[in-house]
């Protein structure tokens, strides 16, 4: 029999949180996706995730999903797409993007990835950003 199902507090769970671009796990369905939350501030690195789509859901602040990496296949066809509070993107598996917070400001952002995304994807050489998702489920 399931345990008893637990509200998480995104408020509290945020408030927790220090360090940019490291996502933290705040709750999973059928171990198969997660549900992560993370704060954000300036520009992180062009990578793409080759197995899995990447939901980008913009509680607060302005973040910009770049597509256009210049010199790569994509800088045709694709626009870069601006996000604001309540707003969110699915980044299609296989396309190269880049976030970028509006002026280095800080913004606050839920995820929805499949289990065990790793948050640079198929990027090479990003000291400081690859983070292991830390679980915060029994703090919030």
């Amino acid at each position: 029999m399931p345990g008893q199902p637990q509200k998480i507090s995104i408020r509290t769970a945020l408030s927790s949180i220090s360090t940019h671009w490291a996502p933290k796990l705040i709750a999973s369905l059928n171990d198969e996706f997660e549900v992560k939350l993370a704060k954000l501030a300036g520009k992180f690195v062009w990578h793409s995730h080759e197995d899995t789509d990447e939901l980008f859901l913009v509680l607060s602040g302005e973040l910009t999903i770049m597509f256009e990496e210049p010199g790569s296949e994509e800088a045709a066809t694709l626009k870069d797409v601006t996000l604001s509070g309540g707003e969110l993107v699915v980044v299609p598996k296989g396309v190269r993007h880049c976030p970028v917070t509006k002026d280095g400001e800080e913004v606050e952002v839920l995820l929805f990835e499949t289990a065990g995304v790793v948050n640079t994807g198929d990027a090479k050489r990003t000291p400081g950003l690859t983070n292991e998702v830390e679980d915060i489920r029994q703090r919030v």
